[in-house]
């Protein structure tokens, strides 16, 4: 069975930056899309970013010039960078990953923007 493991939440100061990974139990080229997405309290889930296999990403407009989606592959492992980030960061957040078995899920990790 896939397993994901996010790491790398925390708190963090406006302005601050944080590099959460998402470690998968087998390689990541069997996999059609790795996504980040989260989730704030009273508020419905997000998907923040996502590595398409092949290398293309995309971003939600709220983390857009501010969040990087990266894979290596050698590691099993997609990472996150969020810059400057602000207390509306402020989330659980989760990975997925696609394959033709379906979708599968993260614990989370929760991050907290806050001065």
């Amino acid at each position: 069975q896939v397993q994901l493991l996010e790491s790398g939440g925390g708190l963090v100061q406006p302005g601050g930056s944080l590099n959460l990974s998402c470690t998968v139990s087998e390689s990541l080229t069997n996999f059609y899309l790795v996504a980040w997405h989260r989730q704030a309290p009273g508020k419905q889930r997000e998907s923040v970013a996502r590595l398409v296999a092949g290398g293309s990403a995309g971003y939600s407009d709220s983390v857009k010039g501010r969040f990087t989606i990266s894979g290596d592959n050698s590691e099993n492992t997609v990472y996150l960078q969020m810059n400057n980030l602000i207390p509306d960061d402020t989330a659980v957040y989760y990975c997925s990953a696609v394959s033709r078995r379906g979708e599968v899920w993260g614990q989370g990790t929760q991050v907290t923007v806050s001065s």
